[in-house]
């Protein structure tokens, strides 16, 4: 009997163990909800890859209007772009001139003008800000390291990319279509890979020469999110973000376990 008892005492202390759930709270109760979004530069651009539009075309510039209206339903109070933090006086005042005269027609515009600017304007955002920071770094060090550890995986990495561009092409495909390409989160992941991540595949024995690089994009991207951390919100805010697409998926990573922010599906205001 005494044997019988221990087992079924046994049995129910394994069930608890197994029923057992574990709950963490990661958000806390005034969690600021932020609109993530990635988009491709619309103007001149120092980056190594760029997609090819035309900013003046008046088409063009219709189709930015109609994301914009469909962005602005998020409502939000305050503009993240991509801009250093010390233009942030003469980028509001460029800003609030457009507010006030949306047909005003920028030199060089791109995507913080002619994108950016309309979802403020919208949403009757009333604050805009620049979050960048600059630190360059060797994306081509491969070149650099001729004895490599690994032979193979960059170069197999780059086929898959080769493969997925095929399978989702970026040119010759609607405006729209193509700024849902670029917020899908695998096509975010992929960029994160090609920027940063598959440097640390390129090493000499015992050294870390793509890491070593890799580590200066990610601290790029890490002050970025501290430039954004010493923006004052409260809970009554709502932050829209756009950047580049690289930029954006380390965000993604970022506000995703701060318990600051809240974020927002992009998708669904892509519909």
């Amino acid at each position: 009997m005494k044997i019988l008892t221990s087992i079924i005492i046994l049995s129910f202390f394994s069930l608890s163990l197994t029923a057992q759930k574990f709950e963490f709270k990661d958000k806390f109760d005034n969690a600021v909800p932020v609109l993530n979004v990635a988009t491709f530069h619309m103007g001149e651009t120092s980056d190594a890859t760029s997609t090819e539009f035309d900013e003046h075309n008046l088409n063009n510039q219709n189709e930015v209007k109609k994301l914009a209206k469909m962005l602005a339903k998020f409502k939000p109070t305050i503009i993240i772009i991509e801009d250093l933090p010390k233009n942030d006086s003469v980028r509001n005042i460029d800003y609030l001139n457009y507010v006030k005269n949306p047909d005003t027609k920028f030199k060089n515009p791109d995507e913080r003008e002619l994108l950016a600017y309309e979802v403020g304007r919208l949403s009757g955002t009333k604050k805009i800000y620049g979050i960048d920071y600059k630190e360059s770094y060797n994306y081509r060090v491969e070149r650099l390291v001729p004895q490599k550890v690994d032979k193979k995986t960059t170069g197999d990495y780059w086929n898959l990319i080769e493969e997925n561009e095929k399978i989702n092409p970026e040119t010759g495909i609607p405006f729209q279509q193509l700024f849902k390409l670029n917020n899908q989160p695998k096509y975010l992941e992929s960029l994160i890979n090609i920027n940063a991540d598959i440097l640390t595949y390129v090493s000499s024995k015992g050294k870390s020469e793509g890491a070593d690089e890799a580590a200066k994009f990610y601290h790029r991207n890490l002050v970025m999110f501290s430039n954004l951390n010493q923006i004052q919100v409260d809970k009554n805010d709502r932050i829209f973000i756009l950047m580049g697409g690289t930029h954006t998926a380390f965000f993604m990573d970022f506000l995703r376990r701060s318990p600051k922010y809240l974020l927002e599906n992009t998708l669904n205001y892509l519909k």
